[in-house]
Parts: structure tokens; sequence; C-alpha cells
């Protein structure tokens, strides 16, 4: 998305943009530099404020326009639905409004949506087989080997560095034999994705820390996922790689590569469809 057609967006000036721009930095910085301890407590009031700072965040935008919302979850359902069943459970991570995790709900046994804050769902009616779960960010409060799949969208970089092993420790333990964790979340060499691409060439704002494909095949290894995938979503179309210590000594390559041209053109090169604007990888455990 451009600058101008973001601020046609969400704002009607840069200045409006700086505004967010400063609170994101804030929010960020009191995350960055607090203990574990701190950290446990600060993730839920620190998104409720986000939330209630800044009227223009894009879930309560989604919720305004019920037609943009429905093709949001249409376009995560496209990835997501062959991997669901009548008979298993379901857990998003993230889950924002819970759009996403209720649609779920119509063709599984029980779905979950763990989240770090209340805020906007409260005025929601839940299908009988939903179930809201307040989390510290990076702890999952559910039984071990009691979820099927896990799936989170845009949650990865919202975590402090080291609550990242943490978090996909917790996934590990949820999961049943042979569960599967879907992670999507946006490519460092292509961001940053959070507010401060307009200011900075790495994310500064609330993405804590924007990975690449290495990286985040390293973290899944860290917690023994015994297959990992990388997808690459072309519209309807998905393509599954295998990833090794093999394939990444290639991809690592590719990385390397890309990110030795200067910004912007380095963002713009991985920004290409079939490079890396984006990651989904997919843990079996």
């Amino acid at each position: 998305m451009s600058k101008k057609k973001f601020i046609d967006k969400h704002y009607q000036n840069i200045e409006q943009v700086k505004i967010h721009y400063d609170i994101e930095r804030r929010l960020a910085d009191s995350l960055k530099v607090a203990s574990k301890e701190d950290r446990s407590h600060l993730y839920t009031s620190v998104y409720n404020e986000l939330y209630q700072t800044l009227p223009n965040n894009s879930i309560s935008l989604r919720k305004k326009k019920p037609q943009a919302l429905a093709w949001v979850v249409a376009q995560r359902m496209q990835l997501i639905k062959p991997f669901l069943r009548s008979e298993l459970t379901f857990l998003e991570l993230g889950p924002g409004d819970c759009s996403l995790t209720i649609e779920v709900a119509k063709y599984v046994k029980k779905s979950y949506a763990v989240d770090v804050t209340k805020e906007f769902k409260d005025e929601l009616k839940f299908p009988s087989n939903f179930e809201l779960v307040i989390s510290d960010g990076s702890s999952i409060p559910l039984s071990n080997s009691s979820v099927d799949v896990v799936y989170s969208h845009q949650v990865m970089e919202h975590l402090h560095p080291d609550d990242a092993v943490e978090q996909l420790a917790e996934i590990m333990r949820v999961l049943v034999p042979g569960g599967i964790y879907v992670c999507i979340t946006p490519n460092r060499l292509s961001g940053p994705h959070d507010i401060s691409w307009h200011f900075d060439s790495v994310a500064t704002g609330l993405h804590l820390k924007e990975y690449t494909v290495t990286e985040l095949y390293d973290l899944f290894c860290a917690v023994n996922f015994s297959k990992i995938n990388y997808y690459k979503s072309y519209k309807t179309h998905h393509i599954s790689i295998p990833l090794s210590r093999a394939t990444q000594v290639f991809l690592k390559g590719i990385e390397a590569l890309v990110s030795l041209f200067p910004y912007p053109m380095r963002r713009d090169i991985a920004g290409l469809p079939l490079l890396f604007r984006g990651m989904t990888i997919i843990g079996t455990k």
C-alpha cells in the first residue's frame, strides 16, 4: 500500500499518521525494555491502550465495513479450510475481532480464540462451540495435546523476541501428535510492515521483531517440529515447499542477496509476490 493510499484509508494527513507512530513507538519501547514478569501483564494493557487511543485501528475500520471483513475471512479460509474437519479442535492466536474463529466454528468440534485483550469482543455473539481465552501474551492456558490446528495471522512479529520461542513451545505442548501450526507473519526483508514504514527502514512500532524465512525455520526447529513447510500462495493456489537444512542453504542465500540492496529497493524486490512479501510457515508436531 502506498503512503498516499494509507493516508486516504486511515487518516486525513501525515500529521495524524505521526501521532499513530508516536503512540506505537512509546508502547513498543515499554515492551522492549520490560522484564519477562512485567511483560506477562503489559501485553494486555498495551493493546487495550492502543485500541482505545486509536479509533482508526484496522479492527475498528473492518468492523465498519462488513463487505471488507467478509473478504478478509474468505481469503483466510481458503488456506486453512483444507486442514479442518468436524472432529477437530481449532485455536487462533491473536484473533482480533474473532470473525475468523467464529467462521471456523462452523466446521470443527471446538474453536478457541486466544488473545491478550477482550477489546471489541464483549458485544459479540459467540457460537456454543466457541471459547475466548485470555493469555499473558506467550502462554496458552489450555491442556496438553488438546488442539489439532493452531493458526495465527500477524501475531509472531508482535511478540518480544524472548517470548517467541516460549509461545512456540506452548503451541507444541497444546498440539496433539501430528497437529499443525499455521503461522503467517510478514517478512522483514519487505518491511517494515507496521506504522513505522512511513519513517524508518526497520520496524520500530508494535512489530517488535520481523523475521526472515531462515530465522523462523530456526525457531520452529528449536521447539522440535517434526516437519516444517513454507507455503506460497497466489490467489487460490498454494504451493508447499518442505524446509530442511538443505533447502535453507538455498533460501538463506537468496535472503542474503536481497538484503544487500539498499532500502527501499530491498523492500520493493522482496515484496514481489513470489519472493518475501509475507511468510506462511506450517509446522507439524
